[in-house]
């Protein structure tokens, strides 16, 4: 079973300058990750770039299920408008 905080944390690792915000109940989480890292990728690739930093925790099924929004600073910004 895995906390919110251990799973922001290894994303937080994996991206550079991300700001992050997951919830969820020990196998279930949701994630909102905003990153410079994602400029200029399609969703899939970003969605990619985080199952990648997490396959470990995916593959030992410690971690079975997250959903995601992946956003760059200035899709997160124009949320915020």
């Amino acid at each position: 079973m895995m906390e919110p905080e251990a799973i922001r944390a290894l994303l937080q690792a994996g991206l550079s300058d991300a700001e992050i915000e997951v919830i969820g109940d020990g196998r279930h989480f949701q994630a909102r990750i905003v990153s410079p890292d994602f400029e200029d990728l399609p969703l899939l690739r970003r969605h990619r770039m985080v199952y990648d930093i997490l396959r470990s925790h995916i593959d030992s099924d410690v971690l079975h299920a997250i959903s995601m929004r992946t956003l760059t600073p200035a899709q997160a910004a124009a949320e915020q408008d």
